[in-house]
């Protein structure tokens, strides 16, 4: 297993991603447990520094002081769950340069739409632990590029594991937060990603009240089931734009703006514990300016159906953030990520996805 260990009572705390390299290491017990009741995820680990979704990512984000790490959830081709941002692999390992899987190029229809690439379910495990970690955006985190080559594509169980170890060394529980990828395409695969998923969080005492888990999805038709059989808090994911993709495929005409309404939101309470919206849908950006505007309504109409709100994306870089909170002309800057964490807790949030865990935590701290 490729990972890196950090020594053991210290944690990088990184003021932008450009002090990265220089960061200081400063004593373990200063990023301790750091909140009431908001929740900071490390979204894919601590992905603004690592290459994401590589057990090297997920324990960064654990040791700048995340409550939960993020993996995203798709089967290999003997059914296991791993953790990649899409089946589709080319972007996010070196399977390009494996003249042994050139055969296994393909072009299917990814949730309706052609994708040409490699696809893990036409992968073994064994096969895909030969493969390596790459940054997903070099263009914009050229940094992280340094770590390409170096991490394994890491299973869901192995992500479990490395959770425990730094719950023990830490002296804090870190919490998984998974979600399942695609549902619809991977039955359709043949290879139902909520059997494993349930097999997995039953094996290790994980399918209980009171276990740190959420479990989420963009689709509603698993989630429900899901509910059936899961004791664990449910998260109904959405986007600014479209419609989930079971809703498109039984030809259902609602759309992610239609979950959102006061009305869409009491029914997700039905099957749901927590709503994790896209950032926009919770303050939406001035058209003419690129700012923040004002609030919507969702997070009054979503506490009022007994939800939770977490929404994503919280990124450090220009090309990320309001207009308002840009440092300069450069998207690849670091911009003011404090200022728009600040703006979304002072609407209400209840806890966010960030690829920068140890400014969401500064953040916090400071606000106390």
């Amino acid at each position: 297993m490729n990972r890196t260990v950090l020594p053991r009572r210290f944690v990088p705390v990184a003021i932008s991603v450009f002090a990265l390299a220089a960061s200081v290491l400063v004593p373990s017990t200063v990023q301790a447990a750091h909140h009431d009741d908001f929740v900071i995820i490390g979204h894919r680990g601590a992905s603004g520094y690592r290459p994401e979704h590589t057990l090297a990512s997920y324990e960064l984000a654990a040791r700048m002081g995340a409550d939960y790490v993020e993996p995203d959830l798709v089967s290999t081709k003997d059914h296991v769950l791993v953790a990649r941002h899409e089946p589709e692999i080319s972007g996010t390992t070196d399977v390009a340069s494996h003249p042994e899987f050139g055969n296994r190029k393909k072009t299917k229809l990814l949730d309706g739409v052609a994708t040409t690439g490699w696809f893990t379910e036409d992968f073994t495990l064994a096969e895909l632990k030969t493969l390596r970690a790459k940054e997903r955006i070099p263009a914009t985190r050229q940094h992280n590029t340094v770590f390409d080559g170096h991490y394994q594509i890491p299973t869901f169980q192995e992500v479990i594991d490395l959770t425990r170890r730094l719950s023990k060394e830490l002296g804090r529980p870190i919490g998984i937060y998974p979600e399942t990828k695609h549902p619809t395409y991977f039955r359709q695969q043949g290879l139902p990603l909520e059997p494993e998923l349930i097999k997995t969080l039953d094996r290790n005492g994980l399918n209980r009240k009171g276990a740190k888990v959420f479990v989420q999805s963009f689709e509603v038709g698993n989630l429900k089931a899901l509910h059936k059989q899961l004791r664990v808090p449910l998260v109904q994911l959405t986007s600014s734009v479209g419609a989930p993709y079971d809703f498109v495929a039984a030809g259902d005409k609602r759309t992610y703006a239609d979950i959102v309404s006061a009305k869409g939101l009491r029914e997700v309470a039905t099957y749901a514990e927590g709503l994790g919206p896209s950032k926009d849908q919770v303050i939406p950006l001035d058209p003419a300016t690129g700012k923040l505007a004002k609030p919507t309504s969702l997070i009054a109409d979503a506490h009022r159906a007994g939800l939770v709100v977490h929404p994503y994306t919280f990124r450090v870089e220009n090309t990320f953030l309001p207009a308002d909170f840009d440092s300069s002309a450069n998207p690849t800057d670091a911009g003011n990520l404090f200022g728009e964490i600040a703006a979304y807790r002072a609407a209400g949030v209840d806890g966010l996805f960030t690829d920068n865990t140890d400014i969401a935590v500064a953040e916090e701290k400071e606000a106390k």
